[in-house]
């Protein structure tokens, strides 16, 4: 509706309606997608209940996703609260509170905030990067009179300013290239603000995009890049309003002296399908590989959007190759759910009682973060002062005494080394148990590696908990090396909590708690440094350490603690391609995994110090084995398509999410459709690729013990190639074909090899070897054709433990056990299944048990079960108690060695 002659670069404008606007929002919110899910289409406001993200005193607004929805960055003042201000400052605060808004991010995942500007003056306005790696804003002037546009990595490095008008700079925005970055800016002493582009290294001057006198300000990009929306006062009665424009991207980098964008080919959402030959080649499975590693998938963590940008790009070629959706009706996607993070919900209080008040009437009980706090002790912030810890119990911890004790360490002598109780002389039953994180900063090498093992969270709570203990506390003690003052609300995926109520505290507050009886943290920290590093006692028995370990003589403690396990939702994507008139009875089912890590957030990632953050690719885990998955199905569909006989068996593709996490989607879906009794319908084997992509002395095959016949077969489909193969018969295996194993489903599973790069962000497409992983797909397309043309199914045979069984745990011992990670509230540890042949099978035990008891050791989850497994002896009888239909039963096991 408006002329164009106003704009310096060719764009198309028209007008769009005006939104809504949301006013007085102080702090950051969340409402889930089945909340959104629940009022879709109702002609009514949303009334879903909001979760607070970032709760802290002062100013938090202006936030922003991170493009894989792990990560916000927002602006807030929220130290200039928490911090100790100088006078001046505190002056300050008062007349100018917006000179303290400095840029802070928050992990979702984890529940962590942490700082990542610091500079005086205003910080605002902050958005990503496409591809998450950067993040843009606005920087004001100290008297708030300029602003510039600075840019920096997501962790803070690499800050560098892109423009230096000398005016006000703000609300800028990424070009989805990442290439350049467009603003608003007001000429020096004008209120007229323009939108201006600037190269993302502040290379070039900038580039002043609209010319009409008034307001254009707060532009975005559409995720193609080729729209722009903004606001703009350009209406008959100056109000503003949204307007959007076609966006000249060739243009825009013609001004700014960039080089043209890189050419596409068809789009399947924002990767490009490519050409590609009906037979197998070198070429064409790196161009799958490649695009399933792009950047823009983001590592592929499980239920992100970048998992689901390479699951559409499966599907389009499933698609293209003709195969039939065999996931849910209808679609080629499988869905299932698992659980995907911890949050705080806001009925979390922790309120310290001094006993100075015990002659005053009680305080109320705590039923929410309101509750009354005794008027002589400050309230506690949570996520300021405190935070529960992800595996704490939730619900109301009533006021009880509190113990120190010191590390919180029990460990058995070592050689030559004393052992450690540092319960020794106390009694903590009923009480809270405040405890140091981690160890000793000064002890021997030696004595650092008998005591690691014992350190951990969630082996300090577990001994708290046998002794009673009612919560436990950690802090940082002065000399530990800890950036953060409260422990990250990461969520381990283990499953099932703890009976026990688990928080962390800031070094301040235990001061506090201390003070009274004239201690202080620093000072038992050197103590019982001291001890610890000492070698030729029984620590935690000797006077000495009883001194250090004692009972607060004024505070009882009183808390509620209100987590929520998030729900996440990710699918396998499955496709099936008929070889015959019909839809066969039997199938032969082949998977490769398509998650990995994303940008390796969880316990998974290899990474060193520098590469923290980054987007871990996963070319080789598992983009070589779904891109070998996808050269197979073509080079079937082709031959299918020129009339070949390809036997009596379809073939069912199936590319897995949830693999790194626990073999989520290949268990759920396995579940949904093996009959571990009775395999006359439905799969009758599985062929499985995880990282296939760098073959260098041969390709290793696993599973070949699992069926009398497949040793035969496979040297069988070797013959016309010169590939060289290493045959294992064992078929437990760290990967999805585990999923059909244990369900007495026969499995080949193809590998190369672990690497330097496995699992960090330098596994890269350029790395793979894409001559050798078209060979492994040659292989094994001959396997699949000679499987489905069989007359009888391959017979199942269980394969006794190898010597050298793969173990992601370190463990000596073995059971044969496969924990269910996709449940998390259930209490123990619910089995999935076990190994065939293995102890657990031999003593009775079976898929749907929960493990509740080991050796006398009371299991709650995945950890409590792992401690439990050290202290077996290999060869020993143990008895372990499970939940079968509602009773307890219980087991004689007896564990074996895995060396």
């Amino acid at each position: 509706q408006h002329p164009a002659q106003d704009l310096a670069l060719p764009l198309r404008l028209r007008e769009i309606r005006a939104l809504d606007r949301i006013t007085n929002a102080r702090q950051l919110f969340r409402i889930s997608n089945t909340q959104l899910r629940r009022h879709a289409g109702n002609n009514r406001c949303l009334h879903g209940r909001l979760t607070p993200l970032a709760k802290a005193r002062g100013y938090d607004a202006e936030a922003s996703f991170s493009p894989d929805g792990r990560l916000v960055v927002f602006a807030s003042n929220r130290h200039a609260d928490q911090d100790s201000l100088s006078p001046h400052d505190r002056e300050r605060r008062v007349e100018d509170p917006s000179y303290f808004v400095d840029l802070y991010l928050l992990d979702l995942a984890r529940g962590e905030v942490s700082q990542r500007t610091t500079a005086p003056g205003y910080d605002g306005s902050p958005v990503f990067s496409s591809d998450g790696s950067r993040i843009v804003w606005g920087h004001s002037s100290e008297d708030g009179e300029r602003a510039e546009i600075l840019s920096m990595r997501t962790d803070g490095s690499d800050e560098r300013a892109l423009t230096h008008l000398g005016a006000m700079a703000w609300a800028p925005c990424f070009h989805p290239s990442g290439d350049y970055v467009i603003f608003a800016a007001n000429r020096p002493g004008s209120d007229d603000f323009e939108l201006y582009l600037v190269d993302a290294q502040g290379r070039s001057e900038p580039v002043r995009v609209t010319t009409r006198e008034g307001f254009d300000g707060f532009p975005a990009f559409s995720p193609s890049g080729d729209t722009l929306v903004w606001t703009s006062d350009r209406t008959p009665g100056k109000q503003r309003q949204l307007f959007r424009a076609d966006w000249d991207d060739a243009a825009a980098r013609t001004v700014l002296g960039l080089p043209p964008a890189p050419p596409t080919t068809e789009k399947t959402g924002a990767l490009a399908l490519p050409t590609t030959s009906p037979a197998i080649t070198a070429s064409d499975f790196q161009a799958h590989a490649a695009a399933l590693a792009d950047p823009r998938t983001a590592g592929r963590g499980t239920g992100t959007p970048g998992e689901a940008l390479a699951a559409d790009y499966v599907v389009a070629e499933m698609r293209s190759l003709g195969l039939e959706p065999a996931g849910d009706p209808g679609s080629y996607r499988h869905h299932f759910e698992y659980s995907a993070g911890i949050a705080l919900r806001p009925d979390n209080a922790l309120l310290p009682e001094s006993l100075e008040n015990a002659a005053r009437p009680a305080p109320a009980p705590v039923s929410s973060i309101t509750a009354p706090v005794p008027a002589a002790t400050p309230a506690l912030q949570v996520d300021v002062d405190w935070r529960p810890l992800a595996f704490s119990r939730s619900g109301e911890i009533k006021a009880s005494p509190v113990v120190f004790a010191g590390y919180g360490l029990v460990a058995p002598a070592g050689p030559e080394l004393p052992a450690v109780d540092e319960y020794a002389a106390l009694d903590v039953k009923g009480r809270w148990v405040m405890v140091m994180r981690d160890l000793p900063q000064d002890v021997t090498r030696e004595r650092r590696q008998q005591l690691q093992r014992y350190a951990s969270l969630r082996y300090k709570a577990m001994i708290a908990r046998d002794r009673g203990a009612r919560g436990i506390v950690f802090v940082n003690g002065p000399r530990s090396e800890f950036r953060e003052a409260l422990v990250p609300l990461l969520f381990d995926a283990a499953p099932a909590g703890s009976s026990l109520a688990a928080a962390s505290i800031r070094g301040e507050l235990a001061d506090r708690w201390l003070e009274p009886g004239g201690r202080s943290l620093g000072t038992l920290q050197d103590a019982i440094d001291r001890e610890l590093a000492a070698t030729g006692a029984n620590l935690g028995h000797t006077d000495a350490g009883a001194a250090l370990r004692f009972e607060l003589p004024s505070l009882r403690l009183a808390a509620r603690i209100d987590l929520e396990t998030l729900r996440g939702e990710s699918h396998n994507v499955i496709g099936r391609l008929q070889v015959g008139l019909r839809p066969s009875k039997q199938t032969i089912v082949l998977g490769a995994h398509l998650d990995h890590l994303g940008r390796g957030a969880g316990s998974g990632s290899l990474a060193d110090a520098s590469e923290a953050g980054q987007i871990h690719p996963g070319a080789d885990d598992n983009a070589s084995g779904v891109a070998v998955l996808l050269e197979i199905a073509e080079a079937l569909a082709a031959r299918r398509g020129a009339g070949e006989d390809l036997g009596r068996r379809d073939f069912i593709f199936t590319a897995w999410s949830g693999e790194e996490l626990g073999l989520l989607g290949s268990d759920q879906w396995a579940d949904e459709n093996v009959n571990p009794h009775n395999h006359d319908a439905g799969p009758v084997s599985y062929l499985n690729f995880d990282m296939v992509g760098r073959l260098a002395d041969e390709v290793v095959v696993h599973g070949v013990g699992s069926s009398p016949g497949f040793r035969a077969l496979l040297e069988s489909a070797a013959l016309p190639g010169k590939l060289p193969l290493g045959v294992r018969d064992d078929a437990y295996l760290p990967t999805d074909s585990t999923s059909f194993y244990t369900r007495s489903l026969p499995v080949l599973s193809a590998f190369t090899g672990v690497h330097a790069e496995y699992h960090t962000p330098r596994d890269r497409p350029e790395l793979l070897n894409a001559e050798g992983a078209a060979a492994i797909a040659e292989l094994f397309t001959r396997v699949a054709v000679a499987l489905s043309r069989a007359e009888e199914p391959p017979a199942f045979e269980a394969q006794p433990l190898p010597a050298a069984s793969p173990n992601r745990g370190g463990l000596r011992v073995f059971l044969g056990t496969i924990p269910d990670y996709s449940d998390t509230a259930v209490e123990g540890v619910r089995l999935s299944g076990v190994a065939p042949a293995g102890p657990a099978e031999a003593a009775g035990l079976r898929r749907g048990d929960t493990i509740v008891e080991v050796a006398g050791q009371v299991i709650e989850n995945l950890y409590d079960f792992t401690y439990s497994l050290e202290a077996l002896r290999i060869g020993k009888q143990a008895r372990i108690v499970v939940l079968r239909d509602g009773k307890r039963v219980a087991f004689e096991v007896v564990p074996r060695s895995r060396d």
